[in-house]
């Protein structure tokens, strides 16, 4: 059997890979850059602009850099040797007009996308040529981020779901998001972009689905062990498809009160999606300032109470020294009188006896520690 030459087959190869490549992405949905949400659209054509200016002197300067390795070539005897040429006043205003004109348009346009797509700001349309009205109300929805799942509480409708997320299609939403632990990142791609939660702190997220249909959502933060099953499945429906789903989650029979909260907040992996029929009231509230669990103190009680105790001055003191559950008065807080002094190391003992006389003996322990008593042995003083 003849076999081809290194080369040959080689080539071969590179032209075959070359057809299949457009197959094998066939097959691929640019969720990020195709979105049936409308900021998660706008965000796409930002991308869009900033790569087309950023070609601008991309495409040009590569395309000078090969014309001028072609003719400046060691074998084109026809190229114009200047040795002496130092200055071109027309080639200097294209070097720096042309990046600088660049540069002004993608901060205009970076600072115009990034007020309008603001996560914190209510949406100003729900799709293009379709203005939102100002009296149109929000749906919104409580996130928490827990290890290794995502809750999601609807206040309104009075339900609660891990790991499922539905929404009705051309309403804005509006996304409350925290965590119970960790840093972590809220992202659903076909709706917006990542929006970070973090424990003790709000986050927030204004966004909308325009077009029915099942899409992934998952967590964009590396968080633990079980970080790579941490993801969820959005649903986008019509109305009547999402006071359906209400209902069948009312009917789930469950309550997420704080008991199972602090059941479900234990660290588990593969959860299932779960629905709830109701939730402790102030849940979100109460995960927001760490305090589901008996006696805990909640921040919210614990900034207040030190912004009253600090005298009127507006600076807020966590007082708690384990961070939830105690009422300790923070030193900060303290009287001078009240803080004491404790034992040291370097503590002098008594009366210094050190002379001023060089080479003298009472100064050989003056910074010398005293070893510290072991168990079974008796300490004894340096000298």
């Amino acid at each position: 059997m003849r076999t081809l030459p290194f080369p040959r087959a080689r080539s071969a190869c590179a032209a075959a890979l070359a057809l299949a490549a457009p197959l094998l992405l066939g097959g691929c949905d640019w969720v990020v850059m195709n979105p049936t949400g409308d900021v998660a659209r706008q965000q796409a054509h930002l991308i869009l602009w900033s790569t087309g200016l950023m070609l601008l002197i991309i495409i040009p300067v590569i395309a000078l850099t090969i014309l001028f390795a072609w003719k400046y070539r060691h074998t084109n005897e026809d190229a114009e040797y200047a040795p002496d040429w130092d200055h071109s006043t027309g080639l200097e205003l294209v070097i720096w007009a042309a990046p600088l004109m660049i540069i002004i348009a993608l901060g205009a346009l970076t600072w115009i996308s990034t007020h309008a797509l603001d996560p914190y700001r209510p949406l100003a349309r729900l799709a293009k040529g379709q203005p939102l009205a100002k009296t149109d109300k929000p749906l919104e929805i409580q996130v928490v981020s827990l290890d290794w799942k995502w809750l999601f509480i609807y206040p309104e409708q009075g339900v609660a779901t891990v790991n499922e997320l539905v929404l009705p299609v051309n309403r804005q939403v509006r996304f409350r998001l925290t965590s119970s632990s960790v840093m972590n990142t809220f992202y659903v791609p076909t709706m917006a972009g990542m929006i970070y939660t973090m424990p003790g702190m709000e986050t927030r997220l204004h966004a909308v689905l325009n077009r029915p249909g099942r899409f992934n959502g998952f967590s964009a933060n590396y968080s633990g062990a079980g970080f790579s099953e941490m993801d969820f499945v959005v649903t986008a429906t019509d109305d009547a498809g999402f006071a359906g789903w209400v209902n069948k989650a009312r009917a789930a029979g469950q309550r997420l009160d704080l008991a199972a909260y602090n059941q479900l907040e234990r660290p588990s992996e593969n959860v299932p999606p779960t629905r709830y029929a109701g939730a402790a009231p102030q849940l979100f509230d109460r995960i927001l300032g760490m305090c589901t669990k008996p006696g805990e103190t909640c921040m919210q009680a614990t900034m207040m109470k030190d912004m009253h105790a600090g005298g009127g001055h507006g600076s807020a003191v966590n007082d708690t020294p384990h961070q939830r559950g105690s009422d300790a008065k923070g030193a900060i807080l303290k009287e001078p009188e009240e803080k004491g002094s404790s034992p040291h190391m370097t503590q002098p003992r008594g009366k210094p006896e050190g002379s001023t006389e060089p080479g003298s003996g009472a100064n050989r322990n003056m910074t010398s520690l005293d070893p510290t008593a072991l168990p079974g042995r008796v300490a004894t003083a340096r000298s």
